[in-house]
C-alpha cells in the first residue's frame, strides 16, 4: 500500500510501526456550530482510510478529538447566553448525528480537550523546564519557536521568512512574534482551570499533542486532517510534541484537499457556506458521501448542483444494476453453459484493478471507475440472450454482487436495499423539485385509461403534460412506470 506523506511530499509504502496494529489520529471539530461540507469531506476521507486498512487485515485504533474549549466556543456561548460546556456538548451531539447519516464510522477514541487539562499542564511545564517555553507576568505561556530547529519542516516554511512579516502587538508579552500560546491566562467569564501559572485554559495546539500521546503514544502511524491544518496547527503540534519527547510525532501526515463551491473558496463572507444539514435537506446522505469520493482525497473538489445530480445518477445506475442482478438470480433453472473465458478474465482484472486503485494512496475516484466497469460487464451479460440464462452468468452476477458489497463496505456506499434506495431517491427528487404528486397520480391514471381505450393521441398528450411537470413515464411488462427527469 502506498500512502502520500505530507512530511516527505511523496508517496511511500505504508507499514505500521507495531506489527499489524495501526495507530491513527485525526483532528476533529471545534464544537461551536453545525458541521459544514468541509468537515464532511475530512470525516469521509479518514473513514474510508480506516475502513480500507481494516479491509486489508490491519487492526486499527483510530482517535479523533473534539475541541470543547476555545475562543470560538466561548464567543458563541456568550452570544447565545449559554454555558460554553453545554454549547460544545450540543454541537458534539449534532456532529454525531450528521456523521451517522453519512455512514461515517465513529472513532474508537473520541477525547475531549477538557478531559485532558492535567496532561496539557504537565506537557507545558515540561517544555518550560526544557527551555522550549516561557511564562509571562500575566500568566500566559508561550512556546519558543526558534528553540525547535525543525520548525517548518511539515509546511516547508522558513522561520526567517515568517519572522520578517510578523509583528509583536502593543501589550504582547511574547519574546518573538512567531511564538504561540500553550496556556492562556483566565479572562472574566471564561472557563478556567488552576495551573502553576495561575488560572487559565489551554491554547488550541497543545490539546492534540497531549491527547495523541496519552491515547496512542508517540510515535504513532498516521496523523490526519484538512490541508488548512498543515500550518500552523500541525506544525505547532510537531514542535511541541517532538521538542518534549525527542521522538517523531507521527510517521505519516495525511491531509485532504479543500472543498470549493462553484469553483470558489467556501466561506460565510461569500454567502456560499453550506452545512451538512442544509445539503441533506435536498439530497440523500449517500449522495453527498458518494460525491465526496469522486475526486482523489488530496485534490480540491467542487460542490455544485450539477455535480450532486451526477452523483445521484451514478448511484441510481449502481443500485439499478444491483437490483437487476438480484432479480436475474431468482431464476430457478440455468443452462450448463459457461461464459467466454475473456469475460471471466475481465471480471478478475476489474477486481485486481479496484484493489490496486485503493492501494495507490486510496484513489477512490479510480476505484469508482472500476465499479462502473463491473456494472457494464454485468449489463453486457444480461443483454446477451445466449449468456443470460447460463450458469456462467449466474456465477458472474453472484461474484459481481459480492464485489459490490465488499467494495461498498470499504467506500461506505451502495449498502442499502436497492428498492428502498431507489424509492427514497425518487421521493427526494420529488421534494427538491416541488412536484405535485397528487397531480402526477391524476395524470398517470388518465394516461392509463387512454391507453386502455387505445386513445394514443390522448396518451401522448398526457405524457407531455407529465414531462412538463418533470416526470418521465414508460411502459414495461410490470406496467406503467414513472421517474423524475
Amino acid at each position: 500500500m502506498q500512502l502520500y506523506n505530507t512530511m516527505t511530499r511523496s508517496k511511500e509504502e505504508f507499514t505500521p510501526l507495531d506489527d499489524n496494529h495501526v495507530r491513527m489520529y485525526a483532528c476533529g471539530i471545534t464544537a461551536y456550530d453545525y458541521c459544514h461540507i468541509g468537515h464532511a469531506r475530512s470525516a469521509v476521507v479518514f473513514d474510508v482510510l480506516v475502513r480500507y486498512l481494516r479491509h486489508v487485515g490491519y487492526n486499527v485504533t483510530f482517535a479523533r478529538n473534539f475541541t470543547d474549549v476555545d475562543d470560538k466556543i466561548i464567543n458563541r456561548a456568550n452570544e447565545n447566553g449559554e454555558d460554553p460546556h453545554a454549547l460544545a456538548e450540543r454541537f458534539i451531539g449534532a456532529f454525531h448525528e450528521d456523521m451517522d447519516r453519512l455512514n461515517v464510522t465513529r472513532a474508537d477514541i473520541e477525547p475531549r480537550a477538557t478531559e485532558f487539562i492535567e496532561e496539557m499542564i504537565a506537557l507545558t511545564q515540561k517544555l518550560i523546564d526544557m527551555g522550549h517555553a516561557y511564562s509571562t507576568e500575566s500568566g500566559d505561556v508561550y512556546f519558543r519557536v526558534r528553540s525547535f530547529n525543525d520548525y517548518g519542516k511539515l509546511s516547508g516554511r522558513d522561520v526567517d521568512d515568517m519572522r520578517s512579516g510578523a509583528r509583536i502587538q502593543p501589550g504582547d508579552e511574547k519574546e518573538d512574534p512567531l511564538d504561540f500560546a500553550l496556556w492562556k491566562a483566565a479572562k472574566p467569564g471564561e472557563p478556567k482551570w488552576k495551573s502553576p501559572w495561575g488560572e487559565g485554559r489551554p491554547g488550541w495546539h497543545i490539546e492534540c499533542s497531549a491527547m495523541s500521546d496519552k491515547q496512542l503514544s508517540l510515535p504513532f502511524d498516521i496523523h490526519g486532517g484538512g490541508q488548512d491544518l498543515i500550518f500552523p496547527h500541525h506544525e505547532n503540534e510537531i514542535a511541541q510534541s517532538e521538542a518534549a519527547s525527542g521522538k517523531d510525532m507521527a510517521r505519516f501526515w495525511v491531509h485532504n484537499g479543500f472543498v470549493q463551491v462553484n469553483s470558489e473558496k467556501m466561506s460565510k463572507s461569500l454567502g456560499n457556506f453550506s452545512t451538512i444539514r442544509d445539503i441533506l435537506d435536498s439530497y440523500q446522505a449517500e449522495t453527498l458521501r458518494y460525491f465526496l469520493l469522486t475526486k482523489h482525497y488530496r485534490s480540491p473538489i467542487d460542490f455544485t448542483p450539477e455535480n450532486m445530480l451526477d452523483a445521484e445518477k451514478n448511484l441510481k445506475r449502481i443500485y439499478s444494476a444491483k437490483q437487476d442482478a438480484q432479480l436475474a438470480l431468482e431464476r430457478a433453472k440455468w443452462s450448463k453453459a459457461e461464459l467466454p473465458a475473456e469475460l471471466v478474465e475481465e471480471l478478475k482484472k476489474l477486481e485486481a484493478d479496484w484493489n490496486q486503485a485503493m492501494a495507490d494512496d486510496i484513489n477512490t475516484a479510480a476505484a469508482l471507475g472500476h465499479v462502473f466497469g463491473l456494472i457494464r460487464l454485468m449489463g453486457r451479460v444480461a443483454e446477451n440472450k445466449s449468456w443470460k440464462k447460463s450458469e456462467g452468468a449466474q456465477k458472474l452476477w453472484t461474484k459481481g454482487l459480492e464485489l459490490l458489497s465488499s467494495w461498498g463496505e470499504v467506500l461506505g456506499v451502495f449498502q442499502q436495499d436497492s428498492a428502498d434506495f431507489l424509492a427514497e431517491l425518487k421521493a427526494t427528487r420529488v421534494k427538491r423539485q416541488d412536484i405535485d404528486l397528487s397531480k402526477v397520480e391524476e395524470l398517470l391514471a388518465q394516461r392509463l385509461e387512454a391507453r386502455k381505450a387505445k386513445d394514443f393521441e390522448r396518451s401522448d398528450a398526457v405524457r407531455d403534460e407529465l414531462a412538463a411537470l418533470g416526470i418521465a413515464v414508460k411502459d414495461s411488462p410490470a406496467g406503467q412506470e414513472w421517474d423524475v427527469l
